[in-house]
């Protein structure tokens, strides 16, 4: 069901019935569905921005550098696979590219 959500969001449709346009200019959204009414800002006036009231900048400074670090070590071997796969996409195996 999600992806449908998605999908529908990609068209610029309500993500939760489907109806549309839900858009009134390129940066522009209407404030609730046409059809189902769902509120398009989910009724926060900053809902899109993201924003945080004191944001822990010192834990996301250091965290950044750890995960940094981290995250490669971590996903390397899943790094590797992922690109066989995309590589295999393009490029069939050949007879040669198995072991004896």
């Amino acid at each position: 069901m999600s992806i449908l959500r998605f999908a529908r969001a990609l068209r610029l449709r309500c993500p939760d019935c489907g109806a549309g346009p839900v858009t009134q200019r390129w940066f522009g959204i209407r404030p609730a569905c046409p059809r189902c009414r769902l509120r398009l800002d989910r009724g926060e006036p900053d809902y899109f921005l993201g924003a945080w009231p004191t944001p822990p900048w010192n834990a996301i400074y250091y965290g950044g550098i750890v995960g940094m670090i981290l995250a490669p070590v971590f996903f390397y071997p899943f790094s590797k696979l992922c690109w066989l796969a995309f590589d295999l996409m393009f490029r069939p195996p050949r007879p040669e590219d198995f072991e004896a």
